[in-house]
């Protein structure tokens, strides 16, 4: 690490202690920004510190990946590698549990429960926000189900149709705001506790099913109500519902919701703390990765063990199934971990492409099928975290999405099947807009409700398509410059339309490239079909041996090498800063926070280099009103304030303090907006390390 990251680590646990002591409600030092606070930022500072919650430790900058956007500006692979060496943290972690009699006790009791309801004709409920909300949906959609639809063309399927019926249909994943949230998240819905009871009995949870309710941070409002509402339904059975998280029970009891949960007893808490993210605060990383293979294992092992009453041991393990116990399975995660780490000097030539593509305007267009929902979660994921476009509606008068995603389909509905392999599942506004209209009191949470719930029912699925059609290849098939993906996932045939659309695609001029994650080496029809293409196309294949009946670990090595492609694309196109997702986009109370803590601390970090002090003498750290101020102003600015539009708020927001700041003068946003634009947040702020 650079001595200057190591300066401004000091000056950040420096910034961290003093921040504690500030209150809450303390206003800005009256003029010194010239930015009076509005009435939405006095609100957030003095009544929603339970949403200022950089003290988490998932919130924490991480040492391994500090200065990721330096290095991967001069070596992509290197700063790949920084970023898959932070899943090491998870192997450790899930080690520390198989190594725990009383933590590994918990997922024992946990699939036992599991076995019992599915035995007994109940169901199982997974359900989160964002993030955990599309690992919801990936258990039921991308595991459970694409499982059983395999297990359909088995001879063993009447043999468990028989003494089970239906049982494909007793997992159910969900996400805050239902299946249109898998495009973007619904603005207001993750801070209201009561969207989780109604979800619960929008989807008819009964008090016998078992209910997971899963948080990174774990202080998700809305999980939180699923877990309570949960525990209402079922009484005193404490093995009814399920409270998953990735924070150490210290740093959450301070917020009040948390620690209605952490004392509530009729609640099982399993909790899988890793540490801070490789992207400060993205827990679509680290922290879903963990919670994802746990649960994953988990559902796995109550699987075969309820199969057992059906089946022989060579049956069960003509499925799929081993006979590793959890333990096994925990510890087994360090050669996921290490296989795809050494994947980084293959994944760099393709992350390098991407970033090209968009350097020169263009776009890129993943194909996939058995891999269309870990793809679909990496590529919408990208959109809050990094301030990318949501993938484009079918009636966007022009494409703002930098990324398409595609599986072969005869058109949309058919794609949605595709994905969820069920209906499709948008919320009823006859169940919810009584409750929102009349049970909210905060009057920003009601508007921000009011508003998602306009964009979340069943019509939804009909403006997004995700199907290779014709139809879309006419309307934005990839062309010369743009970026492409054939993504294969498990014992994948090769597809006749994946022949044609890498054909298609490599005679346009698009840069393509294959990736397969498999537990056999890639089939020798693909690489023929890859080497007769037009244009020299790599392939990144990638075998882990480790057979699973879900193909869990298969998906898991993906979702990591697509998380550390992703981000790594985004930080080579500046939208990381060190390892701060600086571009983020406050579109909730926990992002507004996130936000604010942001320009805090690059604000504050610059003030105490000495670069600074020796121009500009001492100055007082930034408090974190100021900020909170600055960043509602910048939201307002990006609107109204010339050369502003379309630019960062945290970024904004940083340049325009430090420059206020500097010349003893009011914030001028659009000299700030200029100097931004002219070198990006990055280069500026390294300029206080060379002076």
């Amino acid at each position: 690490m650079s001595r200057m990251a190591n300066r401004i680590m000091r000056s950040m646990s420096f910034l961290f202690m003093a921040s504690a002591a500030i209150p809450a409600g303390a206003q800005p030092t009256p003029d010194r920004l010239g930015v009076t606070p509005s009435a939405q930022s006095q609100d957030f500072v003095a009544n929603k510190q339970q949403f200022q919650l950089h003290s988490l430790l998932t919130e924490q900058r991480h040492p391994r990946s500090f200065d990721l956007s330096t290095r991967i500006a001069t070596d992509t692979a290197d700063g790949l590698a920084s970023l898959l060496a932070v899943d090491e943290d998870i192997a450790k972690a899930l080690q520390g549990v198989a190594d725990d009699p009383a933590r590994l006790a918990t997922l024992e009791a946990a699939s036992r429960d599991i076995t019992r309801a599915l035995r007994d004709g109940h169901r199982l409920y997974f359900y989160g926000t964002g993030s955990t909300g599309r690992l919801a949906e990936t258990l039921e959609s991308g595991l459970w189900r694409p499982f059983w639809q395999r297990t359909a063309q088995s001879p063993l399927a009447k043999k468990i149709e028989a003494r089970y019926p239906a049982l494909g249909e007793r997992v159910r994943g969900e996400i805050t705001g239902g299946d249109r949230a898998l495009i973007a998240s619904l603005e207001g819905f993750e801070d209201i506790p009561e969207i989780g009871r109604l979800q619960l009995q929008d989807n008819g949870i009964q008090p016998d099913d078992l209910v997971f309710a899963v948080t990174e941070g774990g202080e998700t409002s809305a999980v939180i109500g699923t877990a309570l509402a949960a525990a209402d339904q079922a009484g005193a059975d404490a093995r009814r519902t399920w409270f998953v998280y990735n924070n150490p029970d210290e740093v959450l009891r301070p917020f009040e919701r948390s620690r209605r949960v952490l004392d509530d007893g009729r609640i099982t808490k399993i909790a899988l703390p890793t540490g801070p993210q490789a992207i400060t605060g993205s827990t679509r990383m680290q922290a879903t990765t963990t919670s994802l293979y746990v649960l994953g294992v988990v559902l796995e092992d109550a699987t075969r063990a309820l199969l057992r009453d059906v089946l022989s041991a060579d049956e069960l393990a003509s499925l799929g199934f081993g006979d590793a116990s959890i333990a096994d399975r925990l510890r087994g995660f360090t050669q996921l971990q290490q296989t795809a780490a050494a994947t980084a000097p293959k994944l760099a030539a393709w992350t390098d492409r991407e970033a090209a593509s968009y350097a020169n305007g263009r776009y890129a267009t993943y194909l996939a099928t058995r891999a269309l929902m870990p793809v679909f979660v990496d590529v919408t994921e990208r959109a809050p975290t990094f301030r990318l476009g949501p993938l484009d509606a079918v009636n966007a008068p022009e494409r703002r999405s930098w990324i398409q995603v595609w599986t072969p389909a005869a058109g949309g509905a058919q794609a949605w099947q595709a994905l969820l392999h069920r209906p499709f599942h948008g919320l009823d506004k006859a169940l919810y807009l009584p409750p929102f209209e009349n049970g909210i009191s905060d009057p920003y949470l009601r508007e921000a409700a009011l508003r998602g719930l306009s964009n979340a029912g069943d019509e939804q699925q009909a403006l997004y398509d995700l199907s290779y059609t014709p139809a879309n290849m006419q309307r934005t098939a990839p062309t010369a410059g743009d970026s492409g993906a054939l993504i294969l996932l498990g014992d994948e045939a090769h597809q006749d339309a994946n022949r044609q659309w890498l054909e298609a695609a490599a005679s346009a001029g698009a840069d393509l490239v294959l990736m397969s994650v498999s537990a056999r080496p890639l089939a020798s029809d693909v690489l023929r079909d890859v080497a007769a293409l037009p244009r020299t196309v790599p392939v990144i294949a990638v075998t882990v041996p480790q057979r699973d009946a879900f193909e869990l670990s298969q998906t898991i090595v993906l979702k990591m090498l697509l998380n550390a492609h992703s981000t790594g694309v985004m930080a080579k196109r500046g939208r990381v800063v060190g390892n701060t997702m600086t571009s983020v986009q406050p579109g909730n109370l926990k992002l507004i926070g996130r936000a604010t803590w942001l320009i805090l601390s690059h604000v504050n970090g610059v003030l105490e280099t000495a670069a600074w002090r020796d121009a500009h003498g001492t100055t007082p750290p930034l408090t974190y009103a100021e900020a909170n101020a600055v960043l509602f102003d910048a939201i307002e600015q990006r609107r109204t304030a010339p050369g502003a539009a379309g630019l960062p708020e945290v970024e904004l927001s940083v340049v325009a303090t430090l420059e206020a700041l500097k010349s003893g003068k009011s914030i001028d946003w659009t000299t700030a907006a200029t100097q931004l634009r002219a070198g990006g947040l990055s280069p500026y702020l390294a300029s206080y390390a060379t002076r």
